[in-house]
């Protein structure tokens, strides 16, 4: 038993010898991939051969080659066997005749290096003493006349001789380095091929001869004919062309003319995986980029596997994935494809109204607006009924079917009206109800129509400096006055306190948002505080105290909080950002204080019907060339996206879900006056690079489909459409003798695929207006000279422009002691409201 344990540990200290001589090969650059696993098979085929003739020792009865069963009991060492003694018949141990061919070489202990583990022993046997394995370096180049380091020499040697026997064309084409070298091995294959069976054999071998002069360096033994000796895989004595390609490691590519460009497509929500179509021997690992960058080695949440074939698998896919991805094979980028990946989204819609009562004769109009990738076809049924078939002069669709328009209602068209969009991958139905009843009856759906509808809701509110104003555009009228001495409910101070001396002054306002048509903050800087407007109520709730001279508010839809950038003062020394939280409760919030320095600037992309949730937001400071990424919900940094290499300290962002892509401004102050736009891609948070030579402050519309970019100071207007692939292309460029001060969106009301925008200038009295489809441009003149330029640091742009929501039709912009109401269905001025002085600052509340 002692015995054979001993002889058990013997074997594995061989063995681990062995794998470290192997590891020492490898470790020297001796052993390329494909000889390395040469050596391991023959490895073992060498330690599978020694176990069988220690098992042939062991067995009871007939042996391996049929010896009796006395050599059962008999021992003997590595490198011999036991037979039967021809002249006295009992048991003997003799050396091996021979050993198994392979090649895993070793060194002993004598300096020589033997082909295997088995000639090392059978050499000791027939020398009659010991003969130890060891690791040597000098033993590898002294022992075999041809090492490996050699071996990849001659290769070399081989291929530097046939390019000079047979120099590639000029009319080859060939311009890569990796398909220059297959067509040389190739080209030397053919000629050591003399038969041309597609075979090398050692005679075909033999006949291409090495001389001296041939040589640049010192050769120690190696000869064409090692080529058998390390690179017949199949062991069969000949190569063929791909086991010729491998020993010289020829990456075989190709990829099918019609797989260049696949497209793909894939619905919202789900998961997707791209495989790349480029095959091939020796194929290296598949490296994917997007937008020029690869993502293999990025720790992305959504694209974190590449499976056992190189795919590219994305996680529960958004409209931000959509856009081209390519693959190549790692160090061969000139063969590469390109994958399309395009994003389905179900339709999404809204009706407004939700419910109206009419009069019988007056025109009523129910809206329906949806969106979708692929656009969505709107239908419409009155309880239950399609309406297509009832069209007529009374009863008519407009733009693109998103109207019902009826010309004088009568009492049969009380209903319930029901919009369907649908496109190919879903469904949305939304119902607008419809009464017709004597205003005289005042019936319970007249009541909420006529008093609470007009009441506090489809209105601007504008913080002037003579107080609060809703305004109802419809009517040009004011409907309620909240005056700078009327009191704040809950803590009794003035909504504008008096100055010294009890002396009356003008209101000051920085900024205001619109929290989910409930509230209303607003900025007062001079008095470092934030207030709260009940619109149910029509009165100030609150005020918040904030740190001093709050500039800017912007409300996060998504987690209900409203952050607060403050200056500290009007040299903006002391910046700081707080939250408020729960901000829709109108009361009991949370003031927090973020953990950001020096902050200039931020950015909270904006929610609409497809992307109703947003997770991060931006933070930037006034020297610093780069954006920090913020976590909105846990208000903690995630990662800084540098800029400095495009030299830019960002003024401004925007942001469209069709493609994922970041439009930043840098400021025109940086080393380069005038630098264009850079683009931001949010699924990577790289800089894809500048966006052509487009410039200004960018603005998205509702759907995300076009940016346009302008600025006080320069007199172009771009315009920019993002396809439904997510690729970006510039429509329109405007020459504007004035720059453009304000811009705002609006829906058309003759396609309802489409929208306009309108923007103020920055010294003219005049309002633009831009088809963005199509180009088609007007201007309304003559709306009076815009406000003087603000009197304090903090006033926004010197002519704002507010528009009404989703289905609104008016806008909002100031003059110098007044108000223009513009009626944008008509893209005519609908009114101007005299007495307003300073109302820079306003805010719509409607119905979505």
């Amino acid at each position: 038993m002692n015995i054979q344990l001993n002889k058990m540990k013997l074997e594995g200290f061989w063995l681990h010898l062995a794998l470290l001589g192997a590891s020492l090969l490898a470790a020297l650059g001796w052993m390329d991939p494909g000889t390395s696993r040469g050596l391991n098979e023959g490895m073992r085929e060498s330690q599978a051969e020694e176990s069988r003739s220690f098992e042939v020792s062991r067995r009871e009865g007939l042996g391996h080659d049929g010896l009796p069963a006395a050599c059962g009991k008999m021992f003997c060492g590595r490198g011999s066997r036991c037979v039967l003694s021809r002249e006295t018949g009992e048991p003997t141990c003799q050396c091996l005749e021979a050993c198994r061919p392979s090649y895993v070489p070793v060194c002993g202990s004598d300096g020589r290096l033997y082909e295997n583990h088995c000639e090392l022993h059978r050499a000791a046997c027939l020398q009659e003493k010991k003969i130890a394995i060891i690791q040597s370096k000098d033993c590898f180049l002294k022992g075999d006349p041809c090492t490996m380091a050699d071996y990849a020499r001659l290769k070399k040697v081989l291929l530097a001789l046939q390019a000079r026997l047979q120099p590639l064309q000029e009319g080859d084409g060939v311009q890569d380095p990796a398909s220059r070298k297959r067509l040389l091995v190739e080209s030397l294959f053919k000629d050591l091929d003399a038969d041309g069976d597609g075979l090398l054999g050692s005679s075909e071998l033999a006949q291409r001869e090495l001389k001296e002069q041939d040589l640049e360096e010192d050769f120690l033994g190696c000869s064409p004919g090692d080529l058998l000796r390390f690179d017949d895989y199949n062991s069969d004595g000949s190569l063929t062309l791909p086991e010729f390609y491998t020993a010289f490691q020829v990456v075989q590519l190709s990829l099918a003319p019609e797989e260049r460009v696949s497209v793909a497509t894939v619905t919202v929500g789900l998961s997707t995986v791209l495989t790349c179509a480029v095959r091939g021997d020796l194929r290296p690992p598949i490296v994917w980029k997007r937008n020029g960058l690869a993502l293999n080695f990025l720790d992305l949440e959504d694209i974190n596997d590449f499976g056992e074939d190189d795919s590219l698998y994305i996680t529960k896919v958004t409209t931000i994935h959509m856009g081209n991805y390519t693959c190549h094979a790692s160090g061969h980028e000139e063969l590469f494809q390109t994958h399309v990946l395009q994003v389905n989204v179900p339709p999404v819609i809204r009706v407004y109204p939700e419910t109206q009562a009419q009069e019988p004769g007056v025109a009523a109009s129910l809206r329906c607006h949806a969106e979708g990738i692929p656009m969505p076809r709107i239908t419409w049924l009155k309880n239950g009924m399609d309406v297509s078939t009832q069209m007529s002069k009374q009863l008519s669709l407009l733009a693109n079917g998103s109207e019902l328009h009826i010309g004088s209602v009568r009492y049969e068209d009380t209903g319930a009206y029901t919009c369907i969009a649908k496109n190919e991958v879903g469904v949305d139905e939304d119902i607008s109800s419809l009464f017709i009843e004597d205003s005289a009856r005042k019936t319970l759906a007249n009541i909420l129509w006529r008093e609470e509808g007009l009441s506090v809701g489809n209105m601007f509110y504008v913080f002037s400096d003579d107080g609060i104003i809703s305004l109802h555009p419809a009517d040009c009228e004011i409907q309620r006055h909240l005056k700078p001495t009327e009191k704040i409910f809950m803590s009794y101070e003035e909504i504008c306190p008096r100055g010294e001396g009890d002396a009356p002054q003008p209101c000051q306002w920085a900024s205001a948002v619109n929290v989910r048509h409930r509230y209303i903050y607003a900025a007062q800087p001079a008095l470092n505080r934030v207030l709260v407007v009940d619109v149910q109520a029509q009165k100030v709730l609150q005020s918040i105290g904030v740190d001093p001279l709050p500039a800017k508010l912007s409300y996060d839809k998504s987690h209900d909080q409203v952050w607060v950038l403050s200056w500290g003062d009007v040299h903006k020394s002391q910046p700081s950002l707080q939250v408020i939280t729960e901000a829709s409760t109108g009361q009991g919030q949370h003031l927090l204080r973020t953990p950001f320095a020096g902050v200039e600037d931020f950015f909270i992309p904006p929610t609409n019907l497809i992307i109703n949730h947003v997770r991060f937001g931006f933070v930037f400071n006034k020297s610093d060339p780069a954006v920090h990424k913020v976590d909105l919900e846990t208000l903690m940094p995630v990662k800084t996206i540098g800029l400095q290499r495009h030299s830019c300290v960002p003024q401004a962002m925007a942001h469209t879900h069709l493609g994922g892509y970041y439009f930043v401004q840098c400021r025109q102050d940086s080393p380069s006056p005038g630098t264009p736009q850079l683009l931001i891609d949010s699924v990577t948070d790289s800089v894809v690079g500048p966006n052509g030579d487009v410039t200004g402050i960018p603005h998205t519309s509702p759907d995300g489909r076009f940016v346009v970019s302008a600025t006080a100071t320069s007199p172009q207007l771009y315009v920019q459409e993002i396809s439904v692939r997510g690729e970006i292309q510039t429509l329109h460029v405007l020459e504007i003798s004035q720059g453009v001060s304000d811009v705002a969106f609006q829906h058309s009301f003759t396609d309802g695929n489409q929208y306009y925008v309108y923007a103020t200038l920055q010294t003219a009295p005049d309002l633009l207006f831009l088809e963005l489809s199509t180009g088609k441009t007007g201007v309304l003149k003559n709306l009076k000279e815009p406000p003087v330029g603000p009197g304090q640091p903090w006033g926004g742009p010197r002519r704002m422009v507010r528009d009404s929501g989703l289905f609104g039709q008016y806008l909002l912009t100031p003059a110098q002691e007044s108000l223009f109401l513009i009626n944008g269905r008509q893209n005519a001025l609908r009114c101007e409201v005299a007495g307003i002085k300073g109302g820079t600052t306003a805010v719509w509340v409607g119905e979505v």
